[in-house]
């Protein structure tokens, strides 16, 4: 368990708690804890989905900028590759991945809201890639993640202007999926990540190796990709007892193992 970073695991979902006040900025060893809980949440059988939450205030300001101040190009082009691949570590957890964000998701923090499969905001939640005013770019996956959630223009409209996005601006075009009021955040955010606790985990897993994996190529490449892994399936303790089950009692009563 790290000083900023814990996993806490309950009913199958495991929670990935940001934990450094006041604004939980991001700092080497935040990025460093969070490459090691992404491991452990990835590889523990007892983790069957994930919620990224930073508090009830906030979800993460940022990068650590006192910190990045002092960095000049050797330093930074020795780290840079790291922090981008800690922020990929929680992006590969192979298992449905929830971020709960409350207050403010704002470069790196924004970055890593990315990283999940859904995002569920509050009402005052403010999002954005402000690094232009630091005369810098996203560099954890903003521009490339971003682009690929919300469309290139809308993408380089938020990393050109470094402005802010509210809630309900961020629903529209795609940022978050879901607004709720900031008390509800984390609850909704478990009882979404819940929906997938009893499912089959190595064809979750499959599913979101699939998508994932076909928006890096052509369409024959993620096709081909898609074939490999359905087929792959057909090994699974799940599939048989997914197709029993199917031809016994109908759709959506197979109780699955995870196996």
């Amino acid at each position: 368990m790290g000083e900023f970073v814990r996993l806490e695991v309950s009913g199958g979902i495991g929670t990935i708690r940001l934990d450094r006040p006041p604004m939980n900025a991001l700092n080497t060893q935040v990025q460093e804890e969070l490459r090691e809980v992404a491991a452990e949440a990835d590889a523990s059988p007892r983790i069957r989905s994930v919620v990224l939450y930073g508090g009830e205030k906030v979800f993460a300001a940022g990068a650590d900028i006192k910190e990045m101040a002092a960095m000049g190009y050797p330093e930074m082009a020795a780290r840079a590759g790291a922090l981008s691949g800690a922020f990929t570590a929680v992006a590969k957890i192979g298992k449905p991945v929830i971020a709960a964000v409350t207050g403010y998701a704002l470069g790196g923090g924004c970055e890593l809201a990315l990283t999940a499969d859904f995002r569920v905001a509050g009402d005052n939640a403010k999002l954005g890639q402000p690094e232009i005013a630091l005369g810098l770019i996203p560099g954890a996956g903003g521009t490339q993640r971003l682009a690929r959630l919300v469309g290139p223009s809308k993408a380089k409209d938020l990393v050109f202007s470094g402005r802010f996005v509210g809630a309900a601006e961020a629903l529209e075009i795609g940022l978050v999926d879901k607004v709720v009021p900031p008390d509800d955040v984390y609850s909704v955010a478990v009882e979404w990540a819940g929906r997938f606790t009893a499912g089959p985990a190595l064809a979750l897993r499959a599913a979101k190796a699939a998508v994932d994996g076909g928006l890096d190529g052509s369409l024959d490449a993620g096709l081909a990709l898609e074939s490999h892994l359905f087929a792959a399936l057909f090994a699974t303790e799940d599939k048989r007892i997914g197709m029993e089950s199917f031809v016994a009692n109908g759709p959506g009563k197979a109780e699955f193992t995870g196996r």
